[in-house]
């Protein structure tokens, strides 16, 4: 498989407090990769640096060949790569709509608006419902599919949610998982942050684990399932007697 994100040897920090550590890891292109780890281990960072708003001290970031961590965040949108931040970043005060119309922001969103538009009603029929309700008077799964369907306007070519789950509904993440999945199956790359690491590791193609600034494991998705260290760590089953 052809290599889509590739990063190498990335090393972050905010002021003097290092959050990554020699960081490589690469997604394909057409595969969902997952991301776990403990709260505080640089995950969010990571997704930040990817997409232009934190600078690395140090490696690399290549899309296709093209080197990323230079350019600021809106030349890094225009090559496609587009972020659902963790908290969804909504513009409250404005409607569903309006918050959707923004995400077309790069000229090639903006000509095909309105059949990406219609693609979006048809993910979430409830946006299509609500386009005229303010966005900060909406529940949080439905925030959640508002957010998801802004990242959609923008044409991504390379989609990362951070925590897309997190606060929801147990109904309302399997409608959004469902959602990922199949923008996945229809094409589209994913890198995926998610602390429901059971969830991550049963959709990813391939995941990596990432513990205070650094990744110290990788695999399969399903392979990862069945490891005990992981399971133990990450997914709340007990060692098993004699370990």
């Amino acid at each position: 498989m052809t290599k889509f994100l590739d990063i190498q040897g990335v090393n972050a920090a905010y002021g003097d407090i290092q959050t990554l550590w020699d960081v490589s890891l690469h997604v394909n292109e057409g595969e969902m990769v997952g991301l776990i780890g403990p709260n505080g281990a640089g995950k969010t960072t990571l997704m930040r640096l990817i997409a232009g708003l934190h600078k690395p001290m140090s490696g690399s970031v290549q899309l296709a060949d093209a080197s990323l961590h230079m350019l600021p965040a809106y030349e890094i949108v225009k090559r496609g790569v587009i972020l659902v931040p963790e908290g969804r970043r909504l513009f409250g005060g404005l409607t569903v709509l309006e918050n959707l119309e923004l995400g077309a922001y790069t000229r090639r969103a903006r000509e095909a608006r309105f059949k990406t538009l219609e693609r979006v009603f048809e993910l979430f029929p409830i946006l299509a419902e609500r386009q005229k309700q303010l966005a900060n008077t909406m529940s949080g799964g439905q925030q959640q599919m508002l957010a998801i369907g802004r990242a959609i306007m923008g044409l991504p070519k390379l989609l990362m949610l951070d925590e897309p789950s997190l606060g929801l509904a147990p109904l309302i993440v399997e409608n959004i998982f469902e959602i990922i999945k199949l923008m996945n199956d229809q094409g589209v790359t994913i890198f995926l942050v998610e602390q429901n690491a059971r969830k991550a590791l049963e959709l990813a193609h391939r995941a990596y684990i990432l513990e205070q600034g650094r990744v110290v494991g990788t695999g399969a998705g399903k392979e990862l399932l069945g490891n005990d260290e992981v399971r133990q760590a990450y997914l709340g089953f007990a060692p098993a007697a004699g370990k």
